[in-house]
């Protein structure tokens, strides 16, 4: 079997590691070799963190080369934008719609992108873009807004719900469980734009 690598992009503090970690044990108990290395660029002040995982029969290294991600998960539109050269030509991107200005824009030293998404479709044309933050505040909490991506991703994955559940089970803190159940089952029926 392949390895196959997803590549998960975001700002600190939006759950990238929950989600490593969830991913993380949904693939083991599939049965699969499974890697995962975590970069974190000034997580605690709002910096890029990138998580790399890779699974597969065996798997030698955990990094994924650029052009080497069969699906990049942007939790934040610019994050996804700066990490697209990591999606291989035929790869598949869910990008949650969400503006995290970094300092440098905050400052005035620079300008947020408008053309984001409309160079996200030209650069892949297997694109789901949502709003998971609204669908998350439907529920009251927009921190789950990373469960309600895994429920898009889900989909994709041709691993039964079951599974999924149980990982989310195994690794979200009883207090938070309904709720991130709830988001993720709102993630697998929510429409994306494409």
């Amino acid at each position: 079997m392949d390895t196959t690598s997803i590549l998960v992009v975001g700002v600190g503090g939006q759950g990238t590691l929950l989600t490593a970690r969830v991913l993380g044990h949904l693939l083991t108990s599939e049965g699969h070799d499974v890697k995962i290395s975590e970069i974190h660029g000034m997580a605690q002040r709002g910096g890029s963190v990138v998580t790399h995982i890779r699974y597969g029969e065996k798997v030698y290294s955990p990094i994924i080369e650029p052009a080497g991600a069969d699906i990049v998960i942007g939790f934040e539109k610019m994050e996804a934008l700066r990490w697209l050269h990591y999606l291989k030509p035929n790869g598949k991107m869910i990008v949650n719609e969400q503006e995290i200005l970094p300092m440098p824009v905050i400052s005035g030293d620079a300008e947020y992108p408008k053309d984001i998404v409309p160079r996200l479709r030209e650069a892949c044309r297997d694109l789901y873009i949502l709003d998971a933050v609204s669908v998350a505040e439907k529920l009251g909490n927009t921190r789950v807004f990373n469960t309600v991506i895994l429920g898009v991703l889900a989909r994709f994955m041709g691993i039964e719900m079951e599974s999924w559940t149980e990982a989310i089970r195994h690794t979200v803190p009883d207090k938070f469980l309904d709720l991130n159940l709830k988001a993720f089952e709102l993630g697998n029926i929510v429409s994306c734009k494409s």
